[in-house]
């Protein structure tokens, strides 16, 4: 079955902020796969981030955030960026931010 990816506002200015053209067209092109088997790709998230996934891309260096909705058999990326893991810019804090001030 295949799904329609859908970038999140946010996630779409995280890309715009990237100035390489080529890490930017991977990304895009990364999320892309993400309409085959979304559950099959990545590894689940823990914590402030259960009910996401994650998959790296660009050398694995980057990583895509995003959530699956199979009612509507839609993907939603919540946010992308570089992963730095105890940096308040890391990706995981920023979506977990994201998260918890975008959820009604």
């Amino acid at each position: 079955m295949k799904y329609t990816v859908r970038i999140s506002k946010e996630a779409l200015k995280q890309l715009g902020d990237i100035k390489d053209r080529r890490i930017r067209q991977a990304l895009f092109d990364r999320i892309e796969e993400l309409e085959i088997d979304p559950d099959q790709q990545g590894k689940p998230l823990r914590y402030e981030l259960v009910g996401h996934r994650s998959v790296r891309a660009v050398r694995k260096r980057y990583r895509i955030v995003y959530y699956v909705q199979h009612e509507e058999v839609i993907v939603v990326v919540v946010a992308v960026g570089i992963r730095k893991e105890g940096d308040r810019s890391d990706i995981y804090q920023q979506a977990a931010l994201l998260i918890k001030y975008t959820r009604p």
